[in-house]
């Protein structure tokens, strides 16, 4: 977790094209970046009034951000859009994510409309709660996140799953299981108001204002200060000039 890559490193760029395809490509380029400074402007307009935490010259930025990244990335089909893997990439990438079932459950939070590809209108609202949402908005995120079947609970098994998936190796002479099932216990204990076995959305939601630090209980899934500074810093660092 310490040890994490350049913001937005591109691993795999696209093959260099054939001079005939740079020559035609370059013939529609003016008529395209009309049509996407005007798409721009459209997005920037409907997602800089719905979008709670960023101003416009922010919304702007990400979506410059979510194209340059689509561009990059040498995936034919990303033209709608960021696929499950290139998602992954960019939680790694920019905020050291590396929790395979976290980031699989991010991905399906930001894809609001279960379509398994995170537009630019999911990409830049998605990234208003996980960088800046309020703590209402984080404790509702984090249990969806946490709510594996999307049922609207939080099971004791999806609980041992992920605490068995986030926590260090046990001892070879221990077993772990054991250790996650005592794990398990404590938080229900902990959390479970009504006493049912399994946490409900209202069971979560007092648990984590009684006391925040529950608000990831079973697993990263929001960036941690110094990593969401940093990208801050980084895509929205000349918003001044603009």
């Amino acid at each position: 977790m310490e040890m994490r890559a350049p913001v937005f490193q591109i691993h795999k760029p696209p093959p260099r094209p054939s001079a005939r395809v740079a020559g035609a490509a370059a013939a529609g380029s003016c008529a395209a970046a009309a049509m996407s400074r005007k798409r721009l402007q459209q997005l920037v307009d409907s997602l800089g009034r719905s979008t709670k935490h960023f101003n416009k010259i922010e919304v702007e930025c990400l979506i410059k951000l979510f194209d340059t990244l689509v561009a990059k990335s040498g995936n034919r089909f990303a033209a709608i859009g960021f696929d499950r893997n290139m998602f992954r990439d960019a939680l790694y990438s920019a905020f050291g994510m590396t929790d395979d079932m976290i980031m699989d459950r991010v991905f399906r939070t930001f894809d609001r409309d279960n379509d398994s590809c995170i537009s630019v209108v999911e990409w830049v609202e998605g990234l208003s709660v996980f960088l800046r949402g309020t703590l209402e908005e984080k404790i509702k995120y984090c249990f969806e996140v946490y709510d594996l079947n999307g049922d609207g609970y939080i099971s004791r098994e999806e609980m041992f799953q992920m605490l068995k998936n986030s926590l260090l190796k046990q001892p070879a002479e221990e077993d772990p299981d054991e250790g996650i099932k005592d794990l398990v216990d404590i938080v229900l204990k902990k959390m479970d108001h009504d006493h049912d076995g399994k946490l409900s959305f209202m069971d979560f939601e007092k648990a984590v204002r009684d006391e925040n630090l529950l608000l990831e209980a079973f697993g990263p899934c929001l960036p941690d200060i110094k990593s969401s500074m940093a990208f801050e810093q980084k895509i929205f660092q000349d918003t001044h000039k603009l």
